[in-house]
């Protein structure tokens, strides 16, 4: 019975990411099945839900969580963000913002193309090579934590 129970495993895990290990895998490597960078999340991940049926998720941290990326991309997280995954697509998302001109917009959706994530808010979208998103962010200082300046 056990083997039945491992091949039947192996069958879904080939036709759906994660189905038998989701509870023991971590957001970041759940975003990885789905072909997208850990970075998309910053470090603090404290839960998720995941209805690999629907790809609906929530991703949970312990605050809000804002940095920036490169001095030109302020980011902010909700404690709670939500969406739906799929295979290179998050969209219909909820609590992920980037502030365009001193206004805090919503990212509705992020599209993989290629070596290139499609952020979106709305009808603006922008391109960013998806390297930029290969480790994760940590909340208040982004990826410049620890980074000396010469006086």
């Amino acid at each position: 019975m056990g083997s039945l129970a491992a091949i039947l495993c192996l069958i879904l895990i080939h036709s759906t990411p994660s189905f038998c290990s989701i509870e023991s895998r971590t957001a970041y490597e759940v975003l990885e099945d789905y072909d997208f960078p850990i970075g998309l999340l910053p470090k603090g991940v404290t839960g998720y839900d995941l209805n690999i049926t629907t790809g609906k998720f929530s991703v949970y941290f312990d605050h809000t969580c804002s940095f920036s990326i490169e001095s030109s991309y302020h980011l902010k997280y909700k404690p709670t963000i939500k969406g739906y995954l799929s295979n290179g697509k998050l969209y219909g998302l909820e609590g992920i913002y980037a502030r365009l001109f001193l206004v805090w917009k919503e990212i509705v959706e992020i599209v993989r193309s290629g070596d290139e994530l499609v952020f979106s808010v709305g009808i603006l979208s922008s391109a960013s090579p998806i390297h930029h998103f290969d480790e994760s962010p940590q909340c208040g200082c982004g990826f410049n934590c620890g980074m000396a300046i010469d006086m």
